[in-house]
């Protein structure tokens, strides 16, 4: 493997012939343990069975600077000898000039869809492996293995295994292991992750090679490592483990944290730095799934959803309580912060997996409303939101209701037509109101 990845850093800077042609396997833009070493231990596969003469070459789906952030990849790299720097980062390589050039062929691990921002690279995508909610479209140019194990590394070692076990060394064995065992918390079964291929895959390896890491000391360690955010700002704990929704004029963030929701909220100026990240990076909205363990093995699960506009904040909010594929169980917490709504979740096997085609069903519904709308769609203004100040606590549309059309409002749509009543009836009126009440009060 080590030699595998210097060599395609070499070819990428240039220390090769002509213009190769690659094989790119993409993990998803969380990139998180599942996502890169699927990545990884996928195109070495490949580089060992692949005869079309096209470079496999891993690449992470986040820039360079971010890796730090992934404190559980960064160790269980070093525990299996590997370097940071022989990786390759999505800002290290231009995938669409490289298919512009009809140099790229592509294979989406660990997600089956490409982000919007990637749209003009679908042609190029040529096979997917996942274990997420399937959302792309079935064609014959392009085979998809989709099985909701508890990690697409077990999908990826199942491959391996099936058409060339000699692929498989102590050290890629020890890639697939710790992620498969971190994504299953342990092979817990209370944890509501592990199924019986994980189990298998994970058995298999431990027989192969007796001399991976005890299971409960390297879970252990992982998950030390995953849940270490000791100086880090709410930025990066927001772009750790984060993935990206969109649909029209409506951009959000989904984050795990790794902390109770309450440790997250007393966090110092929270509100003024979510909204100072929303504006840093385009978003118009957050959703933070907090996560901690009882006894190492249970979820305990909280959310909350920012947005500085109303609108958004509570259209969100809504989709998420109402939701019933699957329900969250969701219970209102108290929250300090007037942009931020705060949330026990009940169903504490919906993780970010399963809440995400939830966000995008939203996401497709508020699309679909638009659309309908028609000639709506032209004149349609989002809502503001607010810059980012010290207080950031009162919000131009936060707490005050849009006044309501009535009868005596002028241009109400249910007048039809009758004569409009002037300002001085108007006045006239409710001075005979206030009247009224003085005498009903005196008796």
């Amino acid at each position: 493997m080590e030699m595998f990845l210097k060599s395609c850093r070499n070819v990428l800077k240039g220390n090769a012939e002509g213009s190769p042609e690659f094989h790119v396997v993409l993990g998803n833009e969380a990139c998180d343990l599942d996502s890169m070493v699927s990545a990884l231990a996928y195109a070495y596969f490949l580089s060992k069975t692949l005869d079309s003469g096209k470079i496999p070459l891993p690449v992470l789906n986040i820039p360079r600077q971010e890796f730090p952030l992934r404190t559980d990849n960064a160790f269980l790299l070093r525990e299996s000898g590997l370097s940071q720097d022989d990786l390759v980062f999505r800002d290290e390589v231009d995938l669409g000039s490289l298919h512009r050039a009809g140099r790229l062929d592509l294979t989406l691990v660990d997600h089956n869809v490409l982000p919007s921002s990637d749209r003009d690279l679908e042609e190029a995508v040529v096979e997917v492996i996942d274990h997420h909610l399937l959302e792309r479209k079935p064609s014959p140019s392009c085979p998809v293995t989709m099985e909701t194990v508890g990690s697409c590394t077990t999908l990826v070692t199942e491959r391996i295994i099936q058409k060339a076990p000699e692929v498989l060394d102590q050290q890629v064995a020890q890639l697939l292991y710790g992620t498969i065992v971190l994504d299953c918390v342990n092979m817990a079964p209370e944890a509501g992750k592990v199924t019986p291929k994980d189990s298998q895959y994970a058995v298999l390896l431990e027989t192969r090679f007796p001399n991976l890491p005890p299971r409960g000391v390297l879970f252990q360690s992982l998950q030390n490592a995953k849940f270490d955010v000791s100086g880090l700002t709410t930025e990066q704990m927001l772009l750790k483990d984060m993935k990206v929704a969109s649909e029209r004029d409506l951009k959000l963030a989904v984050s795990v944290i790794y902390m109770t929701l309450e440790a997250f909220l007393q966090r110092q100026s929270l509100q003024q730095e979510l909204c100072e990240f929303c504006h840093k990076h385009s978003y118009n909205l957050v959703v933070a799934m907090t996560i901690s363990f009882k006894d190492n093995k249970e979820p305990f699960r909280q959310l909350a959803v920012y947005s500085s506009s109303t609108l958004y904040r509570e259209e969100m909010s809504q989709a998420l309580e109402q939701a019933r594929n699957p329900s969250l169980i969701l219970s209102p917490m108290s929250s300090p912060y007037s942009d931020i709504k705060a949330y026990l979740q009940g169903n504490t096997l919906a993780s970010r997996k399963k809440v995400l085609p939830i966000i995008k069903d939203f996401l497709r519904d508020r699309e679909r409303s638009a659309v309908h709308c028609g000639n709506l769609e032209e004149s349609y203004e989002a809502p503001r939101q607010r810059a980012c100040t010290e207080d950031a606590g009162i919000e131009e549309d936060s707490h005050f209701p849009p006044t309501p059309m009535n009868s005596l409002v002028e241009g109400c749509p249910l007048d039809n037509g009758l004569p409009k009543i002037s300002a001085e009836a108007l006045t006239e009126k409710f001075s005979n109101m206030a009247s009224q009440e003085e005498n009903a009060g005196g008796h």
